[in-house]
């Protein structure tokens, strides 16, 4: 998959979220990236997607804040070698975690519901 056909099928996702959750995304940038950097995946274990900033239900006096961040990795996502069907559901699957994240949902409640 090239990476505009990346980027697009990412848009669609997002495009695609039910209204609720929309109205629940505060001060967010979604971005694509090829890989991840050594910072950011350390164990070098192929991270799909990271989330970078406070969750909201950690905010306080959130005013003027810096956007949160999703990052989705192209690369790791591609070298699953999945076929396209099953890569699509893939990045849906990290988008809608990172995006857990962001709404305050933790690893171990995603783990519950079955999102991990």
């Amino acid at each position: 998959m090239t990476p505009g056909h990346f980027d697009d099928l990412v848009d669609r996702i997002l495009e695609d979220l039910p209204d609720w959750v929309l109205d629940e995304v505060d001060n967010l940038v979604v971005v694509v990236e090829e890989e991840p950097t050594p910072e950011q995946d350390p164990t070098g274990n192929g991270l799909l997607g990271l989330y970078e900033g406070v969750n909201k239900a950690e905010r306080g006096d959130y005013w003027g804040a810096m956007p949160d961040r999703i990052t989705i990795f192209r690369g790791p996502h591609l070298r699953l070698g999945l076929s396209r069907t099953a890569l699509k559901a893939e990045v849906r699957t990290t988008v809608l975690h990172e995006l857990a994240h962001h709404l305050g949902i933790d690893d171990d409640r995603l783990h519950e519901l079955g999102w991990d």
